[in-house]
């Protein structure tokens, strides 16, 4: 059953602004227990900013997660969205397109709302589907 993203995603968004450490947002992230942040300046997606970007992109290339910054590493636009009137089907679609778990959830304008995941679909959609045992072997690893 095809459902409006509005009534299944996470509402509300973890957010940092571009100058925020990436020890800050890491923080942040193991506080809310989330795998990424929204960058966001001014209610404007600046970028996204994921624990495998602080992981791979600063720490293994030897930044200083005290002064490297989250505008400085997240992923820039174009970031891939999702509104709050779009349907779950398209919310499938773009996550098999850009190979992503999780897509912001924006309103006209561009200020972030949400965030909607790849489980949040699974146990909405059809518990019993591949999708529902994607999600179950993603967050098991």
């Amino acid at each position: 059953m095809t459902r409006l993203i509005r009534d299944v995603m996470s509402p509300g968004t973890a957010a940092v602004e571009p100058m925020t450490t990436l020890a800050r947002a890491a923080r942040l992230m193991r506080e809310h227990d989330i795998g990424d942040v929204l960058v966001v300046y001014d209610c404007d997606l600046f970028g996204v900013l994921t624990d495998r970007d602080i992981v791979v992109r600063a720490v293994a290339e030897g930044l200083d997660p005290d002064t490297a910054t989250a505008g400085s590493l997240c992923t820039r636009p174009p970031v891939v969205t999702l509104s709050p009137d779009d349907t779950t089907d398209r919310a499938v679609e773009l996550m098999r397109q850009y190979a992503v778990r999780r897509l912001p959830v924006v309103e006209r304008g561009g200020c972030p709302v949400g965030m909607v995941s790849l489980g949040d679909l699974a146990t909405t959609e059809d518990p019993h589907s591949a999708l529902a045992d994607i999600s179950k072997a993603a967050a098991n690893h």
